[in-house]
């Protein structure tokens, strides 16, 4: 069940936290991504905040997202759809999404499993 918390800037989660998965079993595995390796964020000179992806550890299946961002809201249906779908994040770090939205955050989130944040994006700190 996703939730938004309509503060400035937006407090958004979907799936489980980390503890969450933790409790439940998973062996988990994280990656936060702060807001100045997001072109959009830099653009609106908003870089305050993260975006946070839970896999499942083995499988690399997504477990839950939590973001803090101006448009977090917005963000989190994608997140949404890829839990449903059962997306691993390689898979989301594969998809194509559009540049200079909040929403490509969470492509660069997911491709920090297995890359360089600093090199993940022409504007990226």
């Amino acid at each position: 069940m996703p939730a938004v918390v309509f503060t400035d800037p937006q407090i958004a989660t979907v799936g489980l936290s980390e503890a969450e998965a933790q409790a439940q079993g998973f062996a988990t595995d994280s990656r936060t991504l702060t807001l100045d390796n997001v072109p959009r964020a830099l653009v609106n000179f908003e870089t305050g905040g993260f975006i946070k992806i839970v896999a499942e550890r083995e499988s690399g299946r997504l477990l839950g997202v939590q973001a803090v961002t101006g448009e977090a809201g917005e963000l989190i249906q994608t997140a949404v759809m890829a839990l449903r779908a059962r997306m691993t994040v390689q898979e989301i770090a594969d998809e194509l999404f559009p540049y200079l939205t909040m929403v490509e955050g969470l492509k660069l989130c997911a491709q920090t499993f297995t890359k360089d944040v600093k090199q993940l994006s022409c504007c990226a700190g």
